[in-house]
């Protein structure tokens, strides 16, 4: 019997019992001690087991720039490959008006958004281990290959690419959802999946109440070949704008506790809904 069903009959139990107060009945020990608001009898069965939905699924999450970068500037300036074309290893990123910088936000958006997937049974991996002022990078092709085919570990399901802007422009607000378009050799095999989960996290965000980008994309969804850490994926993957840091009304979401997590939420409601599929 499943663990939704278990709860469900134990529940009519206890409105048969009588049972007041406000208290949520809990499923049946076996110990026949009291449990929830109703005693419960020693012949009962086993604890349901929790369901976990992303069991033997493997996350990427790219929490964009690092604090450090800003003291790392030739290095971050190298080109690397970034699609049969160079590009900047990294950049510093983008900041508030109070300072408050992207590396950071989007670092504990990506430690809370691991938190819920490792509920759900994923695992989850961050292209960089911590926020430190002290490191840099890692660069663009790096991240972009972290969980592909043939890499060290095991292959994941995807990769999100988690950002936000920094665009001075009065009244630009709100997210976008960056999908890679087709580059032949490089994105060709996985801009189909890749659009889908777009979708779905385009989706997710404005179900969580965001505002979609007043100022790029369409529908909250942008098309880009530009980008490498997008390029070098083999797996579906999409890089997430999640806010303009610029804006006032934005950047209250980005440098409160509250707003990072329903962030996260909205991430973790999308990766499951994808990988649900």
């Amino acid at each position: 019997m499943s663990g939704a069903r278990v709860v469900a009959l134990v529940l009519v139990a206890a409105v048969a019992a009588g049972c007041t107060g406000g208290a949520d009945p809990t499923p049946p020990a076996a110990t026949g001690s009291r449990d929830g608001c109703c005693a419960t009898s020693s012949t009962s069965g086993p604890a349901p087991v929790v369901e976990k939905p992303l069991a033997g699924k493997v996350v990427v999450l790219d929490p964009g720039h690092q604090l450090g970068n800003r003291h790392h500037g030739s290095e971050i300036a190298r080109p690397v490959d970034a699609g049969g074309f160079d590009k900047e290893c990294n950049t510093t990123g983008a900041a508030t008006n109070a300072g408050y910088p992207e590396a950071t936000f989007t670092w504990k958006v990506a430690v809370a958004a691991r938190r819920i997937l490792r509920r759900l049974g994923a695992r989850v991996v961050l292209t960089r281990a911590s926020n430190s002022d002290d490191l840099w990078g890692p660069c663009v092709d790096v991240r972009g290959s972290i969980g592909n085919p043939g890499e060290p570990g095991r292959t994941a399901d995807l990769r999100v690419s988690i950002h936000a802007d920094g665009v001075a422009v009065d009244g630009a607000r709100g997210f976008h959802v960056i999908r890679p378009g087709v580059l032949d050799g490089w994105t060709d095999d996985i801009a189909k999946p890749s659009r889908k989960l777009a979708v779905d996290v385009r989706d997710a965000l404005e179900a969580a109440g965001f505002p979609a980008s007043s100022y790029q994309g369409r529908n909250g969804i942008d098309v880009r070949t530009d980008l490498g850490t997008l390029n070098h994926s083999d797996i579906p993957t999409v890089m997430v704008e999640l806010a303009n840091m610029r804006d006032p009304r934005d950047a209250a979401l980005v440098e409160s506790a509250q707003g990072r997590n329903r962030y996260a939420r909205a991430l973790a409601q999308a990766i499951r809904k994808y990988l649900a599929r």
